[in-house]
């Protein structure tokens, strides 16, 4: 068992220093929390100096953050491993509400949810809703507001809190993946150590999303990618049903599309029947796109973010079924990071 106040390292990898970054140092300094100390690991040399962050460049490791955030067992003194991303920040008890946690030997991580900050402009948080909503992100909407404490068995890295011990036991992040690094950490975490990964709702960062529709639409489908191809060869924790439903979507979609042009070039009885199947559950998906937009409204107060969700979940689950497609059948995963796209 843990004493009450173990020491964390707080874990944060960058390309080069940004607003992003700029914005969320300050908070570390309001952190309900003593016991902790700071790296900035990036791929361009960082000429800044604050109280209690360490910032190491290593230019080798450009498009890999899994690498950089293994550079926490060389530079690290931590007996939490903190992962955060530079465009998040911390709640002011981060970093106490996940230490209770740890009291439980069985414990070897801790996520929480990842909310949009109320300084992110409307494209950003219609973004953010669309991931939250019921539709949108379906089975995962817990990673984006605050529900009830649950073990999981994945969760990102852009609040993930994990154990020094096991995570060097078991070799840190596998750099062979990207996305889904820490798909692929959080498996080797259960199944190597034989413990749990528990989502706490009151270890909450806020993180900024990409905006809508481009940006949110490349990241969306980068997460279909890497879990189609983790479905089919790391099937411990992607191959589950709500991850394939994106792509029977996508499928009825493009079959539907086809159908109603066939039908119109060849009238035969059976594609016109076929039509009609297609629009009447097309016409149920639109009811609940309207729905879900009058949820997102009740909660979000704002009747533009409330329209932008209905493109949005729809558009989100085209393109996460086709790149959940592609990886599902890809010998080989191969992706690049970056947050300009």
């Amino acid at each position: 068992m843990f004493k009450e106040s173990p020491l964390f390292s707080i874990i944060i990898i960058c390309e080069s220093w940004n607003n992003f970054l700029e914005e969320s140092l300050k908070y570390y300094d309001k952190l309900n929390y003593l016991n902790y100390e700071i790296f900035v690991f990036s791929t361009e040399k960082i000429n800044k100096t604050y109280k209690n962050i360490t910032f190491i460049d290593n230019p080798l490791l450009k498009n890999n953050p899994a690498e950089r955030r293994d550079l926490a067992i060389k530079y690290a003194r931590g007996e939490i491993y903190a992962f955060i991303d530079d465009d998040a920040f911390p709640h002011s008890d981060w970093l106490k509400n996940a230490a209770l946690n740890f009291q439980d030997k069985t414990v070897v991580a801790v996520g929480g949810p990842g909310i949009t900050p109320e300084s992110a402009d409307i494209m950003e948080k219609a973004s953010g809703w669309v991931s939250a909503s019921l539709l949108g992100g379906f089975g995962t909407t817990f990673r984006f507001i605050p529900q009830h404490k649950r073990q999981v068995d994945d969760f990102p890295s852009m609040n993930l809190l994990v154990l020094a011990s096991d995570f060097k036991k078991i070799g840190g992040f596998d750099s062979a993946y990207y996305p889904g690094e820490d798909t692929k950490l959080c498996l080797d975490l259960t199944k190597k150590t034989n413990k749990k990964i528990i989502y706490d709702p009151s270890t909450v960062v806020y993180h900024h999303k990409r905006s809508l529709f481009k940006k949110h639409l490349i990241q969306n489908g980068r997460y279909g990618l890497h879990r189609g191809h983790f479905a089919r060869n790391l099937p411990g924790n992607s191959r589950k049903l709500f991850y394939f439903i994106p792509s029977l979507f996508t499928i009825g979609i493009i079959i539907g599309v086809l159908l109603i042009m066939l039908s119109k070039v060849f009238p035969i009885y059976l594609f016109q029947i076929l039509t009609r199947y297609f629009l009447s559950i097309l016409s149920i998906y639109i009811f609940l796109l309207i729905f879900n937009a009058l949820w997102v409204f009740v909660k979000s107060k704002s009747y533009i973010i409330a329209f932008l969700t209905i493109p949005g979940v729809f558009l989100t689950h085209f393109f996460y079924g086709l790149r959940f497609i592609q990886g599902f059948f890809s010998k080989r995963m191969h992706d690049t990071y970056g947050r300009s796209e």
